[in-house]
C-alpha cells in the first residue's frame, strides 16, 4: 500500500520475518511500570476488545521513500487492527497494512535526551517528524514521569501538532480511546510518584484491580458495621437479632 504526499512516498509494507530488531533495553523502571499501568486500567474495564492492539515499546514500521524507518514508542493505541493466525507472533505493527493508524502514542521522557521532539526530516527522521508527518498519528503525548508534566499535541487542520490545554480539572480527551487521559500522584506496587491514568466521561476515575480489591474490601466493612450497629439496637430493646 502507497499513500504520496508532495515531498514523501510512504509504502505500508509488511515487516520481513527475518527482519532482524534492535534490542533496545528500556532506558529506567519507570517505562515498563506506566505503560502496563495504562493498559491495566482498560483491561480491567472491559475496555480491550477485538481489534484493539495496545503495545509499549514495539516498532511502527513505515517505508519512506523506499527507506525503512521503525518507531518504538513507549506506548500506542490502534484500533481494527487485523488478528494474527496460528502461533504468529506480533513482532511489529504496519499501519494502513495490518490495521488503523495508531490513535495515539506516548512517549515517557527519561534523564538521558532522546529525539521525542526531533523534528528532522532526513534519513532516520526524528519520532516527532514520524509521528507527525508519516504516521500522522492525531494525538502525541510526552510524559515527565519525575516532574509529573503532560504535554498533548494533536494534529490540526495543517496537519500539524498544536499544543491542546488541558480541561479545568487538568484532563485532557482522547477522542479514539473514548477517555480522559490525566496525571495521579501516588502509589502503585513499588513505585511512588506520578502516573498517567484514566477517567471516564462522567469524571469518575477509573481504577487499578489492587484498588478495586481494596474498595470491595471497604464496602464490607462498612456493610458489616452497619450490621453490627443495627444488632446493638435490637439487643439493647430486648429483641435478639437473627444470625
Amino acid at each position: 500500500m502507497t499513500v504520496s504526499t508532495a515531498d514523501l512516498k510512504i509504502t505500508w509494507e509488511k515487516l520481513p520475518d527475518d527482519f532482524i530488531l534492535d534490542e533496545e533495553p528500556v532506558e529506567n523502571i519507570d517505562q515498563p511500570l506506566l505503560a502496563a499501568a495504562l493498559r491495566e486500567i482498560l483491561e480491567i474495564a472491559g475496555l480491550i476488545v477485538a481489534g484493539i492492539l495496545i503495545a509499549p515499546n514495539m516498532g511502527i514500521c513505515a517505508t519512506v521513500d523506499s527507506k525503512l524507518v521503525i518507531k518504538s514508542p513507549d506506548w500506542f493505541y490502534a484500533r481494527n487492527v487485523q488478528s494474527l493466525s496460528g502461533q504468529e507472533i506480533r513482532r511489529s505493527y504496519t499501519p494502513n497494512l495490518e490495521g488503523e493508524i495508531p490513535d495515539i502514542v506516548m512517549e515517557f521522557l527519561s534523564a538521558s535526551p532522546n529525539d521525542e521532539y526531533s523534528s528532522k526530516p532526513t534519513y532516520p527522521p526524528g519520532k516527532w517528524y514520524f509521528y507527525e508527518q508519516v504516521l500522522r498519528v492525531p494525538i502525541y503525548a510526552i510524559f515527565e514521569p519525575a516532574t509529573g508534566v503532560l504535554e498533548v499535541y494533536q494534529l490540526n487542520s495543517s496537519e500539524r501538532y498544536q499544543a491542546q490545554q488541558p480541561d479545568a480539572n487538568g484532563r485532557y480527551w482522547i477522542a479514539g480511546v473514548g477517555l480522559f487521559l490525566g496525571v495521579w500522584q501516588g502509589t502503585k506496587a513499588e513505585r511512588t510518584g506520578y502516573w498517567l491514568r484514566w477517567w471516564d466521561e462522567s469524571g469518575e476515575m477509573l481504577l487499578w484491580g489492587a484498588e478495586m480489591v481494596e474498595r470491595e474490601r471497604q464496602e464490607r466493612a462498612i456493610a458489616q458495621q452497619r450490621v453490627d450497629r443495627l444488632s446493638a439496637q435490637l439487643r439493647g430493646v430486648g429483641i435478639e437479632p437473627e444470625a
